[in-house]
This record gives structure tokens, sequence and C-alpha cells, in this order.
């Protein structure tokens, strides 16, 4: 019951022992006109008065007419309490208890329940109430399901599955190395791919204002373009900038075109944002390309550390909890809903979209097509690996470590 619904219901139930029939009707009558059009069903649902008894009440006080003679009701004509129609659960009163049988969250991997694996739909439950001897119609069973308090409810991502327990620990170590980083005027970044794009005539999920009954016609299906396929974008989000980067790539999602659009960025605008930086601070999921197991994401920061010069930290965020990772809410959020509606016919249009992207806080996006190849399954011996210059750090070296350069850049 909603905050409206909830008050009206109290000043119904205070006034109800002092009203007859007519005085209920005109009552729901007055409050639905009060709050204007489209409130009739807040009133019935509150008052439990039915809408074509309330329609009939906000007749009678526009007209200034009570009754079809138009005169007030005299009290010995006016119905007693407890006449009518009975309810449903009146003259039924196992149907109630039989439709919470059907309805109980549990019945769906019940073997036995009827509507086993079935959607309880308002339909499918009358016609299953039908068969165990019940005369409702679907409208019936939802006024009672309302009455029970039950409502259409999506499912919600809240569980992030296993807690790991140094989670806490972790995120207070990241957040107190970014201070360090943005008192010293380094550079700190966040890193993430976003998921896989159909390129193509396709339907993208949102709405767009378009002239009216002339919506944007796209593909029924959405098959795969042979020629066109799918782009890996991956972004950089300069978190005390508030400037972001995205790479979108043709081939893999690798580790390779993960740094190679991290080298991109700083080329780009790192480096002219930062031009006295001696450190680069990287947090990123613990797994995809970028996982802190992954050896090829190792060699390849490496590489980068020695080409720019900078000492790269990286920090990893802990396992179910990539979404606390600042690209995901200060950049690929604003992507989604630039394009929101819009089908992605081309490599031209993702990367315009993506670059067009701005908020009210300044944020500014770069974009640029990436079409190299990045081959997968690169084996990396672990004789490489032993041969980085990487410091791993007291608290969780597996998650946070640091590649020295072995070469200054000439740059």
């Amino acid at each position: 019951m909603t905050p409206l619904e909830e008050i009206i219901f109290k000043k119904y139930e205070l006034l109800k022992p002092f009203l007859d029939e007519q005085s209920k009707r005109l009552f729901a009558g007055s409050e639905a006109l009060a709050l204007g059009e489209g409130s009739i069903s807040i009133v019935s649902r509150a008052t439990g008065i039915s809408r074509d008894t309330i329609s009939k009440a906000c007749k009678e006080l526009l007209n200034g007419k009570v009754g079809t003679s138009g005169k007030p009701i005299p009290d010995d004509k006016i119905r007693a309490p407890g006449g009518g129609r009975k309810k449903v659960v009146d003259k039924d009163p196992t149907v109630v208890s039989d439709l919470e049988e059907l309805i109980e969250p549990t019945s769906r991997g019940d073997p036995q329940s009827p509507l086993c694996w079935t959607s309880k739909s308002l339909r499918n439950l009358a016609e299953e109430l039908k068969n165990m001897g019940h005369n409702v119609t679907y409208s019936r069973v939802a006024d009672m399901l309302h009455m029970l308090g039950y409502s259409l409810q999506a499912n919600r991502k809240t569980i992030e599955g296993s807690s790991h327990p140094d989670r806490d620990q972790q995120f207070n170590y990241i957040n107190e190395k970014c201070k360090v980083f943005q008192d010293e005027g380094q550079p700190a970044i966040s890193v993430d791919a976003k998921k896989k794009e159909s390129v193509g005539n396709f339907k993208n999920n949102g709405k767009e204002l378009c002239p009216a009954k002339e919506p944007i016609n796209v593909n029924v299906y959405d098959f795969k373009d042979k020629e066109l396929g799918k782009v890996n974008p991956y972004g950089i989000y300069d978190i005390f900038a508030n400037e972001g980067w995205v790479s979108v790539g043709l081939d893999n999602d690798t580790a390779s075109f993960a740094v190679e659009t991290i080298r991109r960025w700083w080329n780009m605008m790192g480096c002219k944002v930062y031009p006295e930086a001696k450190k680069l601070m990287i947090t990123a999921d613990c797994g995809g390309s970028n996982g802190y197991r992954v050896r090829l994401w190792k060699i390849e920061l490496q590489k980068l550390a020695d080409e720019t010069g900078l000492e790269i930290s990286v920090c990893h965020f802990p396992p179910g909890t990539s979404k606390w990772n600042k690209i995901e809410h200060r950049l690929f959020s604003y992507i989604t809903m630039n394009w929101r509606g819009k089908p992605l016919t081309s490599y031209e249009v993702i990367v315009n979209l993506i670059a067009a992207t701005t908020t009210k806080k300044g944020l500014k996006v770069k974009c640029m097509l990436d079409e190299r190849e990045y081959p997968k399954k690169i084996r990396i011996p672990n004789e490489e690996v032993e041969k980085l210059g990487i410091i791993h750090e007291e608290f969780h070296g597996d998650w946070n470590y640091t590649f020295k350069p072995k070469t200054k850049s000439t740059a």
C-alpha cells in the first residue's frame, strides 16, 4: 500500500462506523475528485469500494444529485449494513487459503504444486482455482492478492556471493592509497571492460524522443552480423580529472588489449594532464583480462612501466565487488544512458556516441577504434614472470603490487 493509500485508508477507517452506505460512497467519490484524474483506482484499493461505485459517486457529486431520482435517498431506503452482493471471500471461505498455497514462493520448486514451473499470472491462478472448485475471475484474484499484500515484483540484483573476509580492509587500502596519490598530484585510474556489443541494426534498450508513431525500425532477430560482428569496449576513467578513454576493440578482450588501452590513454591524455607524473595507480577487478592471476597482464604492465618510466601500482577489488569500481558508475553507466534507444549500426556510430558522453559534473570522454589483433591463449612461462620488477605489498600482495621500470623513458 502506497503512502497516499494509507492516508485514505486511515481516514476511511475512522469515519466508517459513522457512515451509511450512501455516505461511504460519497466519501470515496470526494476523495477521488480531490486527487484528480486516475485516482479512482487508488481510492478503491484503499477503501475496498469498487471502482464502479466510486465512479457513480463522482458523477453524483459533480451533478449535485444523489440517487437515480436526483434526490437524497431517505434513511428507510438506504440498504442495511451487510446488505448487497456478498464478496467472494465471504461466499467461499477457503478460496483465500487455496490461493495462498498456489502463490507461495516455495510452490515453484514443489513437484506436487499444480503451478510448478508456470508463470503465476492472474489468469493462470484463476484457472487453477476453478479447477479446485472455486468460481472466481482473474479480476477477483487480483483483489484477493492485493488484500494479502502481494504485488508484481521484478528480480533484483543484490546477492554478490560469498564475501571475502578481507573485503573491507581492501576497500580501505585502496581508498587510502588513492588519497596519497591525489595529495602527491599523481594519476589514479579505474579500468574495466564494458560488455560486448553487437554491431548492426539491432534493438538497443531504452527510449528516446521520436515523432509520434514513428519509432526507429530495427531487425526482429539479434543474429550476429558476420561482417560487423561484436566490439569490445575497454575503458579508462581518470578518477581525479573526471575524464575517460575508451578503446573499441574489434578482436579479443585480452590482457594485451587492456594494457594497450592504458598505453593509448597515457600517450593521448594522461601525459598531458600529468606532465610531472612519476607514478600511476590502477584499480581493477580481480578477474577478466585484467585479473590478478593473469600472467600476460603483468608482463604487459611491466613493458608499459619500462616504456613510460612510470612506477605502476595496481590494486584489485576483492571477488564479487566489481560494481564498486568507479568506472562502472562514473563512466560506463553514462555511456549506456547516452546511447539508449539508438541502434549501434556501425563502428563510427559507437565511437561517436561514446565520445559524445558528458555529465553535468564535466565528464569528458575520448574514444578510438582499435583494429589490432589480440590472439588468445598466449602461454607465459614461470621464468618470465620471475624476471619482472614486481614488488608485492605486505597486505594482500596478490591484490596489491607495483611494477618498477627497468629503463627510463627517453620521451
